[in-house]
């Protein structure tokens, strides 16, 4: 095995990082439920194989091999790879010979079957990209048996491309050779690109023996003898392979590469060697072009095309002369026999005509840069040698392409090919780089046709390895990660005639006889017409009926039934077709031609015919054994049944039915037959057209209208009732309501063959409700029914009913004889005969009931309703005759009711006038109303509101008199032309109305009109304003509490008249019930409104200006879920989502915690001075600290600080009084929106209801403090005797520290919330643009070369120009030589080994080093491992924890600057912000207390060698400062010190003013003086040092604001420096150090300066005594008073520290990618070299990231950040940062007495930031690795950002200085390094000495 000198570990990690082998992959059944497919491991897949024998399947991918049956199940899997390789190394690969080699991923480059010969089984040929592409063969019943590996290949034994990304292809040819033992020999032939790589000598074409192999001879090598194709340049002719196949007496080559002769574009070609040939001499290749610029080949299969062999090939339009392919793709198609014609030619020409055609054009020449040329040999050449020989010149190429026009594009590049033989057709499939499968059919005329697609796998290019299985019913389809198996077709699955030819698919027609849809093969008789029907042809149709003869029969009778049929097949003699009707048994049929002739069923055997129908319809199906064939209609009716349907006339529904119904009177039947059983017979009309013979009651001869209640004579007409000839009796039949009168008839003949039936008088009685009743009235004789005709019918009336008065009476229409009789006992309506007394002639006066409206407007143009009584008996009877109030009112003849309505129109009147309403009919006295009409004139005052918005929807008052003049219907209001929609009921006062939308923005008049009579708000305009428009609302989040106030933005808020925010909620229930009925949820909110489940919720808004409401958010219940929300202001809605794309969110109400959690019944105890700190959870989630407020009893406990968790307020000095009459204790509360919480009780503590801070409390506190600073110091005292208890000593230094900072607790959180609203308000600054991060190159600068000032970054090629471009060139080289990694590793070695290569000079030369090499980080991060691997190696022999603890080595400072590098962004997103926050935390602390500024101590510090421990007194004071803004100056007040020196105060100023400023853009504090003004001309210019200054002894004080005693609140500006008082100009680059301006000078004058304290240093104590001074000083420093100063420091920054250890170790968000990279590298390191004590890889990760990144940033944020780190603060960023390294170390933390003061600050902090860095630690190391891809992608991305930045000429020419001073010892190492001699580095390096320095070298 080659793999055995791999070491172990690499192998056993990559097994890790790749995914588990599949043995048992599960065969998926896709959506498509005929696709099968199988998903593997090793993409992407490539190659794909079928042994047609066995019927199993071979899959090569990376990595991976498998062996399948045909039904996708595995059957064997095998691992390839990774293994450790190297393209530039030969195999067998020893670690030692090949640095380069790392673990390597193994390709399939080639998947072959080789035939058995005789007993012997054939083998699978498996070649990989690993070993230089070696191959193995294998077993093909079992792969994971081996035939055949070498474990030691030969340079002749290389087949395959070792780049996955370079073509390989091949074919097994089998020749008969006579010198060969066994007579044959097997052959491989093998196409491959060009490799940059390895071994450059490897021909395109090569053969290769297989068998037999008889040593010394080896498989697979490539001998001298067996033939390889010769090129004179490898690179150039770098041939694509797509397919290698054998075709009877040759092999072909189909490729693609860039046309050397020509044009130099791509193009494809076909090549072909004889397979007799061994020596080549037949090679000939010629272009294929395939129209409308395909030049690429990707795949192609040799198929049969009309019967011919032909060659498929899918190409793709290559992206402008280049072999990258495009989308646009083709299917060309070239007959092979065209295709040898070709080459026959281009072979001719080279031969014979010297390479010229008879036109005299160049049709051959030689390819391949060889030395041969075209000839003019004899002309049977060709047929004499047809294979070349070797005096023909070779290899040949034609000069003029094969040509086809494509059968097929497409605008997805096709990636596969195959074709299938079907009845004749081909049909192509053709996959794509989507992962489609493509059907096409090619027809004769080599067009294509496409018919079907299926998506296989969706994304996943189609190998393009596409084949058919043995069966041609499936394809097998292989894309990057699955095999599929696809069914040609789907015929089974259509399942009747219609469908199956709809499917239009070449492989499917419809075998007739055997009824369904199959291939043509799978008929029986598909050779015979009309026996299959091909769905791809357009004309075929089904088989079917045309038409049945008879159509329709009477289900009585038998008869024969012939169907019609086209397409209908032939048959034998012997075969039979048979009908079947219905469900009914088959009946054989007789078939004439297209005829088919059946017997119809017998009657008994028919099914029911359907109630209320008289018909029935049958299928006829025609059967071919148990196959419908065909189906047709016949209709069964039953004359019976349509006499019984219509029982009013039997006869004549019977003889005029559609059906061929006759009537037989005499036997009241319905029959189809043409004899009835009592002779007479009425025929069908349509056998005897004509008047109808039926026997019919045609006519009334009497009047229709019968009165109720008198005795009335009908008289009936009849006709045809001679052939009646008994003695039956006849009876009228009168039917009123469902009850039948029986009235006997006498009956008189007339001439005319009519008879006149005269039916007993009768007195019909009978209670309706309305004036007439119309009731049906026939004949009968005996008991027939005699037909009557429809319109026979009696209108039976009673006048009575509804005519109420006389008027309604008399206008009865006269026929009816309906009188108004005055008889008793109360005048009536009745029929004339009926009145006793005489009728009326005239009618009564009218009367009115009631006058509607009775008011109107003076224009008149209302309408007036008049009800009552006798108003006349026809609209003409009142025209004339109404006035209202005087005046005429002309009706309206459309609201006329006769006798009881009137309406008509309002006329003007003129004047205010009122009156009665008359109404006169006829001669009669008038009608008199008893209400008084009243003629009014409304007047419009005015309006509220005069604007709204133009979509309308604002509710506008009118206010007037008399507004309810006419009805409400009458009153409409407009503004302009828009109408205004009135809304609430209306009084005689006011109006309301809600506008309509405008088109346009404007003043309108507003105008209501009365009827027509018109009224305008005088002098007033209503004003249409622009929409309101939200541009912004936030937040975007409340609790369902609600109440949360949401700040509206916008435009024109104030036009509305009641904005309201409205929240749209739905129950949960009804949620769940959709999900149950998978409902799609309603996205469009017009849906929304009309679904019935949803509820609103809503709340008014408040306008505060035009731009600017308020809202709050409405609440909620938790049971609902919130679906949307908008703003409706008047008719505009606007939807949350759409004002800034974002949704609005409710969340659960936040939770509070009692103040007394334990007991909350019991009173929390306060003690004056500090805060409350409420906890809770979720308090910031929707909610931010302005929004809060708290209250304790009837006062404000101000809200200082409000995080996540905890809220601190700050409560009155003294205890508030209690609001609960109850208790007199107050209790906290804090509000939130509505949500308002009680936390329970406070009690201050008593002491503190004394006078604030009085004496006694003074001293007490005093007292306290002394009493804890004893306690300390007697404790001390004990522990020093006691120094062997060390266990108990450092649990008592614990508990006394917790002590301590319970102590200062309170004030710490007093200290914290006043930090944390400063804070606040910086951190709304840094978000976004407010931090102040350096740009890369200044960062880059910072880090690389530390403390420079003029950094390689900044600098230019200083060079004199004459020179400039040979130095460049020979820079150039230089770079070329760095970027060779042994020459890189020999120079660094060869550096280091020198005596005078300084630690400095390292560093410098790893900083040149990565500046030169920034644009390759993948190779500089290869080099470094390299080296890193070497440093592992020294260390492990010596003390391996010692490595990478300094940064001793150049490999050490290039591992700092790559960690630069790769964290550069997550400094950017993740720690700057965190960092800025700490470092703004800790400047404006140290700022609030004084900071001597010469020996940079400071009051407030956590660094003890730095605190100021004398009591200065002091006192914060506000000065005003002017800042200039533009043109305006404004004031500023700025928080300082009194004894601030004036450069302090000026830094303050800058502070504040330049505050979101990075510090570089800030003018420096020197270029500018201060300015104390006061009144009107007090100008005093301030300074550090001036005349004023004061000067005791050698001392010199600098001034301060006390010394110009500057009083609190003064007024200062800052000015420009003027020139003449000079100042020192002060580099602001790295500034460190408080600025002490002239310290120097006054120094040289013998002056000692000093601001805070005088420094204790006395120049005139000697050197030795020094130091036992300093010891005395800090043996009497432990003070504890000074230890609570740095807790109170410490505890105030702890969430700020705590926030940036948790960015740097948080592992909740993914590790910067090189982080896990790395600790990846040193865990494989201590894993290759046997370290399993996890404390040493512990140690080598804390010392390559922690302590040489994290530790320099902490220390240094002036390396990420543009500030300033004064003295002051770097004190204070040390602790820190030692902090910070104690948290990394292993090592327990013990504290003691003699513990530095810093360990003991964080004492109890230590453990918790070493659990954090264990968890980041093992977190990394746990989680999966597998990152070298990512990290290379990560660094390629890197190089390429950031490369620009780099001064890589510069870093260059730096390096070279190196090489000039140790030249000759590099020159000497590079020439003792075999390797280095071949590659000739020293004589490399010494052209580069000549170009840069001139140096005269031993060239």
């Amino acid at each position: 095995m080659l793999a055995s000198s791999n070491p172990p570990s690499l192998l056993f990690l990559l097994l890790l990082l790749l995914p588990p082998p599949s043995f048992s992959a599960d065969v998926i059944m896709n959506s498509d439920p005929s696709v099968r497919w199988v998903e593997l491991h090793g993409a992407p897949l490539s190659h794909l194989l079928l042994d047609p024998g066995a019927g199993h399947l071979y899959v090569g991918g990376v990595n991976h091999l498998y062996q399948l049956t045909s039904d996708l199940e595995v059957i064997s899997h095998v691992r390839t790879g990774p293994h450790l390789d190297s393209p530039d190394c030969l195999p067998p690969i020893v670690p030692q010979d090949c640095p380069s080699a790392t673990p390597t991923h193994n390709h399939n480059k080639l998947l072959l079957m080789e035939a058995g010969q005789g007993p012997e089984s054939g083998s699978l040929i498996v070649c990989g990209s690993l070993y230089q592409g070696i191959c193995d063969k294998r077993s093909l019943s079992n792969i994971s048996q081996l035939i055949y590996q070498t474990s030691n290949p030969v340079d002749t034994q290389y087949v395959a491309a070792n780049d996955p990304r370079v073509s390989t292809v091949a074919v097994v040819i089998t020749i008969e050779n006579k010198q060969e033992v066994s007579g044959v020999l097997r052959l491989m032939l093998v196409g491959r690109g060009y490799t940059s790589k390895g071994p450059g000598d490897i021909p395109p074409i090569t053969t290769r023996r297989l068998f037999p192999v008889v040593p010394p001879r080896r498989a697979f090598s490539q001998e001298e003898e067996l033939g390889k194709l010769v090129v004179g340049s490898y690179s150039e002719y770098n041939n694509h392979f797509v397919k290698a196949i054998a075709h009877g007496e040759h092999v072909y080559f189909l490729f693609s590469r860039r046309d050397m002769w020509h044009k130099k574009e791509y193009r494809t070609y076909a090549s072909r060697l004889c397979t007799s040939d061994r020596s080549f001499y037949s090679y000939v290749e010629v272009p294929l072009q395939c129209h409308g610029g395909y030049n690429l080949a990707q795949g192609a299969w040799l198929g049969n095309q009309t019967g011919e062999p032909a060659l498929f090939i899918v190409m793709a339009a290559g992206q402008a002369s280049t072999p990258v392919a495009t989308g646009r793709s083709a299917l060309c198609v070239y007959g092979m026999a065209k295709l040898d014609a070709m080459l026959r030619q281009a072979q001719e020409v080279c031969y014979t005509e010297g390479g010229r055609g008879s036109s005299g054009q160049e049709e051959a020449y030689i390819e391949y840069a060889v030395s041969s040329k075209c000839l003019k040999l004899p002309k049977v050449s060709l047929s004499e040698y047809p294979c070349g020989g070797e005096h023909t010149p070779n290899p040949i190429a034609s000069a003029v392409p094969l040509p086809a026009t494509p059968t097929f594009t497409s605008t997805t590049q096709l990636t596969a090919v195959t074709t299938a033989t079907e009845a004749g057709h081909t049909i192509t499939f053709l996959g794509d780089r989507e992962g489609r499968l493509h059907k096409v059919l090619v027809r004769t005329d080599w067009s294509g046709d496409l018919y079907g697609s299926v998506l296989v796998d969706s994304g996943s290019a189609v190998s393009a390895d596409l084949l058919l299985d043995d069966s041609q019913q499936h394809v097998y389809v292989l894309t990057s990660s699955r095999l599929s198996k696809v069914p040609v077709s789907s015929c089974e699955r259509q399942t009747d005639c219609q469908s199956c030819l709809a499917v239009r698919d070449p492989y499917c027609g419809w075998c007739v006889l055997e009824g369904r849809c199959s291939r043509k093969h799978q008929c029986q008789r598909h050779l015979q017409s009309n026996h299959w029907l091909w769905s791809f042809e357009p004309t075929n149709q089904c088989v079917t009926v045309q038409s049945l003869q008879p159509a329709n029969q009477s289900k009585d009778e038998q008869t024969q039934v012939t169907l019609s049929v086209i397409q209908l097949p032939t048959l034998t003699e012997a075969e039979s077709l048979y009908c079947v009707f219905g469900l009914l048994p088959a009946q054989p049929a007789i078939v004439m031609g297209t005829s088919i002739t059946c017997q119809s069923p017998v009657p008994e055997l028919l099914p029911p015919i359907p109630a209320g129908s008289d018909h029935m319809i049958l299928p006829v199906s025609l059967r071919f054994g148990h196959v419908t064939v065909t189906t047709g209609n016949m209709t069964f009716y039953d004359c019976g049944a349509v006499s019984r349907l219509n029982q009013s006339s039997q006869c004549l529904a019977c003889v005029s039915s559609v059906w061929r119904c006759n009537w037989c009177p005499l036997d009241q039947l319905c029959t189809h037959n043409h004899s009835c059983p009592n002779q007479h017979i009425i025929l069908n009309q349509r056998d005897s057209p004509g008047p109808t013979s039926c026997p019919l009651v045609f006519s009334l001869q009497s009047s229709s209208l019968v009165p109720m209640g008198l005795s009335t004579t009908v008289v009936l007409w009849g006709r045809n009732l001679d052939v009646y000839t008994d003695e039956a009796q006849y009876v009228c039949v009168v039917e009123i309501q469902g009850v039948q009168f029986n009235l006997t008839a006498a009956v008189e003949k007339t001439h005319d063959n009519t008879h006149t039936f005269t039916c007993s008088p009768h007195q019909f009685q009978y209670a309706v409700s309305q004036l007439q009743y119309s009731a049906p009235v026939y004949l009968r004789r005996g008991e027939r029914r005699i037909d009557t005709s429809p319109g026979v019918r009696l209108q039976l009336y009673d006048c009575s009913a509804g005519q109420s008065d006389c008027s309604q009476c008399r206008a009865v229409p006269e026929e009816y004889g309906c009188v108004w009789c005055p008889g008793s006992p109360a005048p009536s309506c009745i029929y004339n005969q009926s009145c006793t007394s005489i009728p009326a002639d005239t009618c009564p006066p009218p009367q009115i009931t009631q006058v509607l409206p009775v008011s109107g407007p003076l224009e008149g143009g209302v309408l007036v309703t008049i009800t009552g009584s006798n108003l006349g008996m026809r609209y003409q009877d009142v025209v004339g005759g109404v006035t209202v109030a005087g005046v005429q009112c002309p009706p309206q003849p459309e609201g006329y009711q006769i006798s009881t309505r009137v309406v008509c129109e309002l006329q003007p009147s003129g004047k205010q006038r009122e009156g009665p309403v008359l109404v006169t009919v006829g001669t009669t006295p008038p009608g008199r109303s008893m209400q008084i009409f009243t003629y009014q004139d409304p007047q419009l005052l005015d309006l509220v509101p005069y604007k709204g918005p133009v979509s309308g929807g604002t509710k506008l008052t009118i206010r007037g008199r008399q507004l309810l003049t006419g009805q409400t219907s009458d009153l409409s209001a407009f503004l302009g032309p828009q109408p205004c929609y009135i809304v609430e009921e209306v009084n005689d006062t006011q109006l309301v109305c809600q506008t309509g939308s405008s088109t346009h923005t404007g003043g309108v008049t507003v105008r209501v009109l009365f009827g027509k009579a018109e009224r305008t708000v005088p002098n007033v305009t209503f004003r249409y304003l622009d929409d309101p428009v939200i541009t912004d609302a936030t937040p975007a989040e409340s609790f369902y509490a609600g109440g949360r106030v949401i700040i509206v933005t916008g435009r024109n808020l104030d036009v509305v008249q009641q904005p309201i925010i409205s929240v749209w909620v739905e129950p949960l229930e009804v949620q769940r019930v959709k999900r149950r009925r998978r409902l799609a949820l309603l996205t469009a909110k017009q849906q929304l409104v009309f679904n019935s489940t949803m509820t609103t919720v809503s709340e008014r808004c408040s306008v505060l200006l035009p731009s600017k409401m308020t809202c709050p958010t409405p609440t909620v219940t938790p049971e609902v879920k919130v679906k949307g929300i908008w703003f409706q202001l008047d008719n505009v809605r606007v939807h949350y989502e759409s004002i800034r794309g974002k949704s609005f969110t409710y969340y659960p109400n936040p939770e509070f915690f009692p103040l007394n959690r334990e007991a909350p019944e019991a009173p929390y105890r306060f003690k004056p001075g500090g805060v409350i700190a409420v906890e809770g959870q979720d308090l910031t989630r929707a909610m931010s600290r302005q929004e809060v407020t708290a209250r304790l009893g009837d006062q404000e406990c101000e809200v200082k600080t409000l995080d996540n968790t905890h809220l601190y307020c700050e409560p009155p000095e003294i205890q508030p009084m209690s609001l609960d009459d109850s208790n007199e204790l107050p209790s906290l509360k804090v509000f939130m929106g509505n949500l308002q919480v009680d936390l329970g009780l406070v009690q201050y503590d008593s002491d503190s209801l004394m006078s604030p801070v009085p004496l006694a409390a003074q001293i007490g506190l005093g007292a306290g403090a002394a009493v804890i600073i004893l306690s300390v110091l007697v404790v001390i005292l004990m522990y020093r005797r006691k120094s062997k208890q060390a266990l108990r000593d450092y649990k008592k230094v614990l508990l006394q520290l917790e002590t301590l900072e319970i102590n200062v607790g309170d004030q710490c959180r007093k200290e914290f919330t006043d930090l944390m609203t400063e804070m606040m308000d910086l951190s709304s600054d840094v978000g976004g643009p407010g931090l102040p991060l350096l740009d890369y190159r200044t960062y880059a600068e910072r880090v690389f070369f530390p403390g420079q000032q003029m950094a390689p970054l900044s600098r230019q090629l200083d060079l004199p120009e004459s020179r400039r471009q040979t130095v460049e060139q020979g820079l150039q080289q230089l770079n070329n030589l760095l970027n060779n990694r042994l020459f890189l590793t020999r120079f660094i070695h060869t550096l280091e080994a020198q005596q005078g290569f300084s630690q400095r000079d390292r560093g410098y030369v790893a900083s040149l080093l990565t500046m030169a090499l920034h644009d390759k980080l993948e190779y500089f991060t290869e080099v470094m491992k390299s080296l890193l691997q070497d440093l592992v190696q020294q260390y492990v022999a010596k003390n391996p924890k010692l490595m990478l603890r300094r940064t001793e080595t150049v490999v050490e400072k290039m591992l700092t600057n790559w960690m630069s590098i790769c964290l550069y962004s997550f400094l950017k997103e993740v720690a700057g912000e965190p960092l800025y926050m700490l470092y703004r935390a800790i400047k404006y602390q140290v700022d609030k207390g004084p900071v001597d500024v010469v020996t940079g101590k400071a009051k407030r510090t956590l660094n003890d060698s730095h605190l100021l421990r004398e009591d200065i007194d002091y006192c914060a004071m506000t000065l005003t400062v002017l800042v200039k803004n533009g043109v305006e100056v404004q004031p500023c007040p700025v928080k300082v010190l009194d004894t601030d020196t004036i450069t302090q105060v000026k830094d303050k100023i800058l502070d504040q003013v330049y505050r979101g400023a990075p510090f570089s853009q800030r003018p420096a504090a020197d270029s500018l003086d201060l300015e104390w003004r006061s009144g009107q001309a007090g100008h005093l210019t301030l300074s550090d040092d001036d005349v004023t200054a004061v000067v005791q002894g050698r001392w010199k004080r600098i001034n301060t604001l006390q010394h110009y005693k500057v009083p609190d609140g003064a007024t200062v500006a800052l000015i420009p420096r003027s020139q003449s008082s000079g100042g020192l100009g002060v580099n602001q680059v790295f500034q460190t150090g408080e600025k002490t301006p002239m310290l120097e000078g006054e120094e040289e004058e013998g002056l000692r300066l000093w601001h805070l304290v005088k420094s204790s240093e006395d120049p005139e104590i000697p050197k030795h005594r020094k130091s036992s001074m300093r010891e005395r000083e800090r043996a009497k420093a432990i003070p504890e008073i000074y230890l609570t100063r740095l807790l109170s420091m410490k505890g105030t920054l702890q969430k700020f520290v705590d926030d940036v250890f948790v960015a740097i170790l948080s592992t909740k968000r993914p590790p910067p990618i090189a982080v896990r990279f790395f600790f990846d590298f040193l865990d494989d390191m201590a894993e290759k070299h046997g370290i399993d004590d996890p404390e040493t890889v512990h140690i080598w990760k804390t010392n390559s990231l922690p302590l040489r990144f994290w530790v320099n940033i902490l220390k240094n944020p002036q390396f990420v950040l543009d500030v300033q780190v004064t003295d002051s603060i770097d004190a204070v960023l040390s602790v820190i940062a030692q902090t910070f390294i104690d948290s990394c170390t292993t090592s327990e933390h013990k504290v003691g007495r003699d513990s530095p003061v810093n360990k003991l600050l964080y004492a109890r902090e230590i453990p918790r930031y070493k659990q954090l860095v264990e968890r980041y630690y093992s977190d990394i190391h746990s989680a999966a690795s597998g990152c070298y891809q990512e990290m290379n992608s990560t660094l390629t991305e890197l190089s390429g950002s950031f490369a620009s930045e780099m001064n890589s000429l510069v870093a260059l020419h730096e390096l070279y200085k190196y090489i000039n001073k140790y030249y000759d010892q590099i020159i000497m190492s590079l020439e003792e390094d075999s390797s280095g001699q071949k590659m000739q580095l020293a004589y490399r390096l010494q052209q580069v000495a000549a170009l840069v320095e001139n140096k005269v070298t031993d060239l």
